[in-house]
């Protein structure tokens, strides 16, 4: 059995998108994967991103909010980067790494209610599941993930 693909996802805060496409892939990849998340700017790990991934059968509760320098000792084979402003600020010791990126809508962005709320982050949660990532290693096209042709 070969290495697990080393996977570093990106985005400002790492309190919602990076956290669920984090334990998406985590999830659907399984032992083929190493998944890891991080932001420019750690904050907390959002409870609708918890309750949204919950929803679909995945854990998040346990993650927590990391800062991007906690790697800049690890070699990674991919950086994702899930927003605008984790790309601009991708630090420069990712360079081995290929750079993959995608700027969704920051869920936790969103105002109203619980239920408009809890709506954007399981929008987000539905539309990333990082599907290029896969595509390039035969042994996890068989997941059928259903993402981002834009990548």
């Amino acid at each position: 059995m070969s290495s697990p693909i080393q996977v570093l996802i990106l985005c400002t805060g790492n309190s919602a998108r990076s956290q669920m496409a984090e334990g998406l892939l985590r999830h659907d990849g399984g032992s083929d994967f190493q998944v890891e998340s991080a932001g420019t700017k750690p904050s907390l790990v959002r409870p609708e991103a918890i309750a949204a991934m919950k929803e679909i059968g995945i854990d998040i509760s346990g993650h927590r909010s990391k800062s991007v320098d906690e790697f800049s000792g690890k070699l990674f084979d991919y950086v994702i980067t899930i927003c605008d402003n984790a790309r601009e600020t991708c630090p420069v010791f990712f360079t081995k790494a290929e750079k993959l990126h995608h700027d969704f809508e920051d869920p936790a962005a969103v105002t109203g209610g619980e239920s408009e709320r809890l709506t954007a982050f399981r929008r987000v949660r539905d539309e990333h599941v990082p599907k290029d990532v896969c595509a390039r290693h035969s042994r996890v096209t068989g997941l059928g993930w259903t993402f981002c042709t834009a990548w």
